[in-house]
């Protein structure tokens, strides 16, 4: 299959592809919106890659965000009558949009595949599994071309060789960052980092005091 043929099976929604980017277009700004389409490249060269299945890969891509231009006070209400972790509450959207899209892709198109919800939900944070799909989405979403930070070259050139290590790089990345400037951290962004940078050993340093 062809990325600029691909078309959607309707396995796993009951829409096609132009109508789904109708609705993301709907959704969100013309700005958010082209970079969505950018993410959607980028993940269907990794998903060529990686023999990652396209169909899931460009839905995953195309609604990675929708939630993102969401009302606080509706996300907030969502994530109370969704059961979601409430902990998110004391976090903000960039840390709600991505369960609350992959809940709102659920409710209101029927979307059931696993591995593209969890690609949705986690296309943020991580998790400490991911299926191939949410790994694509989760490494395209970092390195999409307009993205432009020290460091996003390594990013790039890393998700061409092992999409595990990107993804490492990434974790690290971001909690750097977070860190830098006094953020708090979402405890589930760090269990990614344990889980994908993290060696699980203890070095002798008498120079650091737990």
């Amino acid at each position: 299959m062809k990325k600029s043929k691909i078309e959607y099976s309707q396995n796993f929604l009951f829409i096609s592809r132009d109508e789904l980017i109708k609705v993301m277009e709907n959704s969100l700004s013309k700005r958010r919106l082209k970079h969505v389409l950018r993410v959607e490249k980028t993940a269907l060269k990794l998903a060529e890659k990686y023999d990652v299945d396209y169909e899931k890969v460009s839905i995953a891509a195309l609604s990675h965000d929708y939630a993102k231009e969401r009302p606080d006070e509706e996300m907030r209400d969502l994530i109370i009558s969704e059961n979601l972790d409430l902990e998110m509450l004391q976090y903000g959207n960039n840390i709600w949009h991505g369960p609350i899209g992959a809940v709102l892709m659920k409710n209101e198109y029927h979307l059931e595949d696993e591995d593209i919800l969890e690609a949705i939900n986690y296309h943020t944070i991580g998790s400490p599994k991911m299926s191939l799909v949410a790994k694509v989405i989760y490494v395209a979403d970092f390195i999409e071309p307009k993205r432009s930070f020290k460091g996003i070259e390594i990013a790039r050139e890393l998700a061409d060789k092992d999409l595990d290590e990107a993804i490492g790089y990434i974790s690290s990345h971001t909690i750097s960052h977070l860190i830098k400037r006094k953020n708090k951290i979402y405890p589930r962004a760090i269990e990614t980092y344990n889980a994908w940078v993290a060696t699980g050993k203890e070095e002798n340093d008498d120079s650091f005091i737990y």
